[in-house]
This record gives C-alpha cells, sequence and structure tokens, in this order.
C-alpha cells in the first residue's frame, strides 16, 4: 500500500495529480445505497488534514455528534500510514486497529494506493465505505438529514445546490488542491503553474468576499466549509512549507476577516488546531532537525 503522495501521484512533467478516491458509497433508501442510520458509521479524520477537516466541521454544524462516532489519526504520517497513537495502547478503541489502512484492506484487499482521510467505516463490518471528500460531508448534508439538530444550518439548499457544487469544483481545483500541486511539484514549471493559478482564484475570492459575509452573502454553506479549511492552514503550512508566497493571508483584508468570522463559529474553532497542522506538515522527512515554527502566533484569529 502507498503511504506517499510522490511514489505514484507525481505524473512525468513534474505536475501533482492526486489520486482517485475509490470508496463512494452513498447513503439513503435507494437500492444502491447504504441506510442513514445511527451508530452504524465512524468518521475518521486528523487535525492536519483539510479534507477531513471539512467533514468534522459539517458533522458538528449539524449536530450529527451522537449520530456518527468519531476517530482520530495522529497528525504526523508514518511510514506506514495514518496510525492511532492518539488513543490508548494506539489503537482506535472502536475499530480495534493501529492503522487506517487495515480498514482499507478489510474493504478491499487488492487496495494499492493511500489509506486517506475522511474515512467513513461501517463498524458492522470494520470496512473502509467512504473516502471520498467531493461528496462525503454532501451525504451528511443531505442523507442524514432526519438525524441533524433542530437548528442545523441548511449547507447544501436545494436552490443553491447547482452554484454551490459549480464553486465547490472552482475551490478545488485552484485554491484545495492547487496548494498541493505547488507543494508536491517536481519541476519548475509545474510549481509556477500551480502557484499562478492559485493567487489567481485567491484574488477573485478576495474581490468576491468584498461585499459579502461568505460567499454566498450572508448563508452559511457548504462551499464555506471547503475554503475555510485552505485558508486555516495557508500560513501556517502552505506559505512557509509549499512556497505559496505571494502573500500570506492575513494580507488579504477580506479573505482574512472571513476566516476569522468562520474561526469564531464554534464547529470551525473547535476543529481547528494550529499545532497539529504545524506538526504535520513541518515534522517531514525534510526537516531532519525535527525543527517546529515559533509562530504564527494564532491569537490574531481573535482580534477584530
Amino acid at each position: 500500500m502507498s503511504t506517499s503522495e510522490k511514489a505514484k501521484e507525481v505524473a512525468d512533467d513534474g505536475t501533482f495529480e492526486r489520486q482517485t478516491n475509490q470508496f463512494t458509497q452513498r447513503f439513503g433508501d435507494g437500492p444502491d445505497e447504504l441506510a442513514a442510520e445511527p451508530n452504524r458509521y465512524r468518521l475518521i479524520w486528523g487535525e492536519i488534514c483539510p479534507w477531513s477537516n471539512r467533514a468534522a466541521i459539517v458533522r458538528k454544524l449539524l449536530g450529527l455528534e451522537d449520530v456518527i462516532s468519531v476517530g482520530k489519526v495522529s497528525p504526523i504520517r508514518t511510514s506506514e500510514g495514518w496510525d492511532f497513537t492518539l488513543d490508548l495502547d494506539d489503537v482506535d478503541p472502536v475499530l480495534g486497529i493501529h492503522y487506517l489502512g487495515e480498514a482499507y484492506l478489510k474493504a478491499d484487499a487488492e487496495y494499492s494506493n493511500r489509506a486517506t482521510i475522511p474515512a467513513l467505516i461501517d463498524i458492522t463490518s470494520g470496512k473502509v465505505v467512504n473516502n471520498d471528500y467531493h461528496t462525503l460531508t454532501n451525504q451528511f448534508e443531505v442523507a442524514f438529514k432526519d438525524y441533524q439538530k433542530a437548528d442545523a444550518p441548511d449547507l447544501y439548499p436545494v436552490d443553491l445546490r447547482e452554484e454551490i457544487d459549480q464553486l465547490n469544483s472552482i475551490l478545488f481545483h485552484e485554491v484545495n488542491n492547487a496548494v498541493y500541486q505547488a507543494g508536491f511539484a517536481e519541476s519548475q514549471q509545474a510549481y509556477e503553474t500551480a502557484y499562478d493559478k492559485l493567487f489567481k482564484r485567491l484574488d477573485w475570492l478576495e474581490e468576491r468576499l468584498a461585499t459579502r459575509r461568505f460567499l454566498f452573502g450572508d448563508q452559511l454553506t457548504d462551499s464555506d466549509v471547503r475554503l475555510y479549511v485552505t485558508l486555516a492552514r495557508f500560513d501556517t503550512a502552505y506559505y512557509p512549507v509549499f512556497h505559496c508566497n505571494r502573500n500570506r493571508l492575513i494580507d488579504f483584508p477580506n479573505l482574512w476577516r472571513y476566516a476569522k468570522t468562520l474561526y469564531r463559529i464554534p464547529a470551525f474553532r473547535d476543529t481547528t488546531n494550529f499545532e497539529a497542522i504545524k506538526k504535520g506538515y513541518q515534522l517531514i522527512k525534510d526537516n531532519p532537525y525535527n525543527i517546529l515554527s515559533k509562530g504564527p502566533d494564532q491569537r490574531i484569529w481573535d482580534e477584530d
């Protein structure tokens, strides 16, 4: 099983091409869907990972904490992949596994790609049933609607879904994944292409947010969750480690105001761990002395 992006996901021209998600199970009452029922599924996520941070935020925003259980991997990925060293005896207390990859192999004994987070695991079988970060939050928002708290926000309203899907695609290709295309590039051209694409889109988002509280006005949506997780990691990880260094987040007045507005919502704040993010991106093999930067000072996130 692969445990590094660079093992299989860099093209001949040095461009990073992220692996596809194999487990895309949908939930509901249809013939090919799994029942969206309480206490059956366990979300495995990690505080370093923006893709899994999305799912953790939406789970909390919607009040699904007592419906979908949660497990957390260590922020520092090992040569064996994501592990459960944050838990007693280094074992997930519900799934009984040391490494996330065990749940992937249980679902597919021939699985050879990276075992990624988020991973939604069927507790009854111990198998991964969904690792598709493109749609997992939408599944929580729609299929699990009957179990959401009474005052849960409608993050994926029917009348905006087409626009949300269109913007989410832009955010993935030109922001969320663009930082990784810059960081994992193995040629100057591939790096600069990703860098230029990223900052062109950030400039566009800066302008869009000049007159809006959220991406779709005053309504918090799934798109805001997707943009936030990249912004929250920008100055700590992508600027210094991935060389996305034209501007820091705090140099964009509107994006910075917007990110702080989201951070003050408990579901965002409670799932944002800046120390874990720093460790996950900075304590890697290219840092032989394991020096962890002292800043940025996270207290600025609470400043007006």
